[in-house]
């Protein structure tokens, strides 16, 4: 594949910024014409650099929960292995499943709506590898701040990241089966056409568009964003997890770390760690001044950190199944 150019990156960074964007509005920013972009972005998607469009769901306002467990193995082979992935891949509760580089094996990111159902899954689970898990730790996750790809374009981020904040599920919101329905067809596919789903549902154009609009006020949908294949830009996830000593200072350690264009995403958290950092960087050592400088500055704050990288991920969705 070719060096992507800063022309492909201002796309990109713009596709992830709105990718329900007309081709001309985006031309616009870009500085190119529509038959250009279109052409750009075509080779962007063939080479595999824009692996799928989606809508940004606050899964939380739907009355969501979000979990992690990480789990470290013990007497298991690679063949033992491959069949724990695949158990977790079949649900379809889950979103993000990749082995890791550090204290653990392998995590698991489940969005649930039925706690019941999934305690049946994990005591299935249990059943079937407990004797292979040493050990395997369950967090929730109560909000998560999804950041903008500032490092594209190399610019910092900035406060405008924050509109796709996932707040917690205390604020559930009830929406009538139509609108799931239309969550579902425009979930992995922004740009479908109105009138492919008014046909389905027998509504006019005019009234999906309201529901749309609606959503959108509500918060439940919060962006349109790209599904980017960082390692074609030579980046790798790692993630920074802390265990606070003054966990009053959360929102002051947010507001520092927020502006590092390779921060891709912040959460907050209940289980092993307080605050969990997502980074896409080139190598450890590229992240490394970065952890040190947060430990400088927040010592009096910070008790404990964990650093884990993740070499393979068999499962990234951004979109769980739903209702």
């Amino acid at each position: 594949m070719k060096k992507l150019t800063l022309t492909d990156h201002k796309i990109l960074y713009n596709l992830d910024s709105n990718s329900k964007q007309s081709l001309r509005s985006l031309g616009k920013k870009v500085k190119l014409s529509k038959s250009v972009v279109q052409y750009r972005i075509k080779r962007l998607e063939e080479n595999g650099v824009i692996k799928n469009y989606y809508t940004s769901i606050d899964f939380y306002k739907l009355g969501y929960t979000n979990i992690s467990i990480h789990v470290r193995y013990q007497y298991y082979t690679p063949n033992i292995e491959q069949e724990i992935i695949n158990h977790f891949i079949n649900n379809k509760q889950t979103w993000f499943i990749a082995n890791i580089q550090g204290e653990y094996d392998l995590i698991i990111m489940f969005t649930i709506k039925n706690m019941n159902q999934f305690f049946l899954f994990w005591k299935e689970t249990l059943r079937k590898f407990r004797f292979h898990f040493e050990s395997a730790e369950i967090s929730f996750f109560t909000k998560t701040f999804h950041l903008q790809k500032s490092y594209l374009i190399d610019e910092s981020s900035n406060n405008n990241q924050n509109n796709n904040i996932i707040i917690d599920s205390s604020n559930k919101i009830d929406i009538k089966e139509i609108d799931y329905g239309i969550l579902k067809e425009i979930s992995l596919n922004p740009r479908k056409p109105l009138t492919d789903i008014a046909n389905k549902y027998k509504m006019s154009s005019v009234t999906i568009a309201n529901r749309i609009r609606n959503l959108e006020k509500k918060g439940i949908i919060n962006g349109y964003k790209i599904n980017i294949d960082y390692t074609k830009l030579g980046l790798q996830l790692f993630n920074v997890s802390y265990v606070l000593k003054n966990y009053e200072n959360m929102n002051n350690i947010i507001k520092y770390v927020i502006n590092n264009p390779n921060l891709v995403s912040i959460s907050e958290v209940i289980g092993n760690c307080d605050l969990s950092l997502n980074y896409h960087m080139k190598d450890f050592s590229s992240l490394h001044p970065i952890i040190n400088d947060i430990l400088h500055q927040f010592s009096d704050d910070i008790k404990n950190r964990i650093t884990t990288s993740y070499p393979t991920i068999y499962k990234y969705n951004y979109i769980t199944e739903f209702k």
